[in-house]
């Protein structure tokens, strides 16, 4: 069964949302240091990509205007948000603060 995109950001457990796109350069700066976060932080985030091009209707629901945008949920409210490109230590530093 699928998850809903409801349900998953829903959860206790802190999940971090990229929107992205396959023709932006930042955003595949950006996937690499995802996949290190979630090396990291392991089971105490969650990590999921949307393409803002097949998900045109989700990224519009969030006013999402430019790529890559993160956004932190936690038990459905979101906690944090950023365009553009973190780096690891920020990114990990930035979860960590808001997952108390």
């Amino acid at each position: 069964m699928k998850s809903s995109f409801n349900d998953i950001i829903n959860s206790e457990t802190p999940v971090l949302v990229d929107f992205y796109a396959d023709w932006c350069g930042p955003c595949k700066m950006l996937a690499p240091i995802l996949k290190q976060v979630k090396d990291e932080l392991g089971d105490a985030i969650k990590v999921i990509k949307i393409d803002v091009d097949k998900n045109q209707a989700l990224a519009g629901k969030f006013q999402v205007r430019g790529v890559p945008t993160m956004i932190l949920f936690k038990n459905g409210n979101q906690l944090w948000r950023q365009s553009g490109v973190l780096q690891k230590n920020e990114l990990v530093a930035t979860i960590k603060s808001h997952s108390n």
